[in-house]
């Protein structure tokens, strides 16, 4: 039998967000007023052969519309040597593909994981050896949707996964709840650079010098103009 631990309720966000003024059409999962957003659930199922796997999914707390908000999968056991073959997101409802995801195994150095569509989710595909010591984790980053009122509590989809020894179990009902919340003041900078063409990449203060290289070539631009004038 399945034990959910917490199951928040769901639903379509096109009939909230209408209510609340917002027409773009984004579908987006939406908690209930009466349901409490948690951040983090997770679920068990006791095999045949005695062990007892959990499965686990939590996401950041808050996150501002149009940035980035990452979610958590972990799947363990209490004894034995199952195999995922795989683990299966689900995000909410109007999301896109994951812009970038990662797995630790054996190795607690993050892999970067190669995600592919799977019936509504995003699936990591292969052979993970799961032991007490050695669960496996995968992080998926999405893009949040712009657009979506601050204060909305965001659900997203459970978990799914397959493999040995009965640890392949679908837990529609472990999901994550984040609030969506105002963008700072960096988050604001790199929205405003997005739009203007730059690109995340590009936009991102702790990436590799392109700001810089950015006005230099606009410094260096202005010099030869003015150099050009003056002869």
């Amino acid at each position: 039998m399945h034990h959910i631990a917490r199951s928040a309720a769901a639903a379509t966000a096109s009939v909230a967000l209408i209510a609340t003024g917002l027409t773009t059409g984004v579908g987006v999962g939406v908690a209930s007023a009466d349901a409490e957003c948690q951040a983090s659930s997770h679920g068990t199922h006791k095999s045949t052969v005695g062990r007892t796997y959990t499965y686990e999914k939590s996401v950041d707390r808050e996150a501002a519309n149009g940035n980035t908000v990452t979610y958590t999968l972990t799947i363990s056991t209490s004894g034995g040597i199952p195999i995922v073959r795989k683990i299966v997101d689900f995000p909410p409802p109007g999301f896109g593909a994951p812009i970038s995801a990662t797995f630790t195994h054996t190795d607690p150095k993050p892999q970067t994981a190669n995600l592919s569509p799977s019936g509504g989710g995003y699936a990591l595909n292969g052979s993970y050896t799961v032991k007490g010591n050695n669960p496996l984790i995968l992080q998926t980053t999405y893009l949040v949707p712009e657009g979506i009122p601050v204060g909305t509590q965001v659900t997203s989809g459970g978990m799914d996964s397959s493999g040995t020894l009965g640890i392949g179990q679908n837990m529609p009902g472990v999901t994550a709840c984040f609030t969506v919340r105002d963008a700072n003041a960096g988050e604001t900078v790199t929205g405003s650079l997005d739009d203007n063409g730059l690109g995340s990449s590009d936009g991102q203060l702790s990436s590799t010098g392109s700001i810089a290289d950015i006005l230099g070539d606009a410094l260096s631009r202005a010099l030869e103009g003015l150099l050009g004038n003056l002869s």
